[in-house]
């Protein structure tokens, strides 16, 4: 029996937050996360072409192999996939402020929003349940980020994250993983 090999490190928030900058992206870490999410959920291609796929921007070349945007999708690709559901959404840690945390969790939305709808099409093969998530991540998406609140708002933001990672995991074994099974079979 062999040894399961270590999943990919996640890059910092802030060491993405300065990779899409340098490369002029317009997109922030969260954002960009989520496009790549949502593109992988939806059923893309884990390429290391990824970055043009997700930005639908032929001109922008692979990110450079094990830097920050190779280690990003690295990372997220090893962690839908994972059994035990250690996927975690890339916005700021839980002591950072309300506001900076509930707006970049939008922006994933956001991204993820764009990515999926890339990758699976306008009419996608989903469940109830999913399209019922896909509803909502559109709903949070279009949100607008509280800036300030108390431990009830904090403790609903938390709950929201976790959805949001239930959600994108729902819609990854709908697409992504379903249609894997099928090719299998055939």
């Amino acid at each position: 029996m062999s040894a399961a090999l270590p999943s990919p490190l996640m890059p910092g928030l802030y060491e993405i937050e300065d990779a899409t900058r340098a490369l002029g992206l317009g997109i922030g870490a969260s954002e960009l996360h989520g496009a790549l999410c949502g593109w992988l959920a939806g059923g893309g291609s884990d390429s290391p072409r990824w970055l043009a796929q997700v930005m639908a921007d032929d001109s922008l070349a692979a990110p450079v192999a094990d830097g920050p945007l190779d280690r990003l999708r690295a990372a997220s690709v090893a962690q839908m996939s994972d059994r035990d559901f250690a996927f975690d959404l890339l916005v700021p840690e839980p002591d950072a402020p309300l506001g900076e945390r509930s707006s970049a969790l939008f922006d994933w939305c956001r991204g993820f929003l764009g990515g999926f709808g890339l990758a699976a099409g306008r009419e996608p093969a989903l469940t109830e349940e999913s399209r019922e998530a896909l509803g909502d991540l559109a709903r949070l998406a279009a949100a607008a980020p509280q800036e300030e609140g108390d431990e009830e708002d904090e403790a609903a933001l938390v709950e929201i994250e976790e959805f949001v990672r239930v959600a994108a995991l729902l819609l990854h074994g709908d697409c992504a993983m379903a249609a894997q099974h099928r090719r299998q079979l055939h």
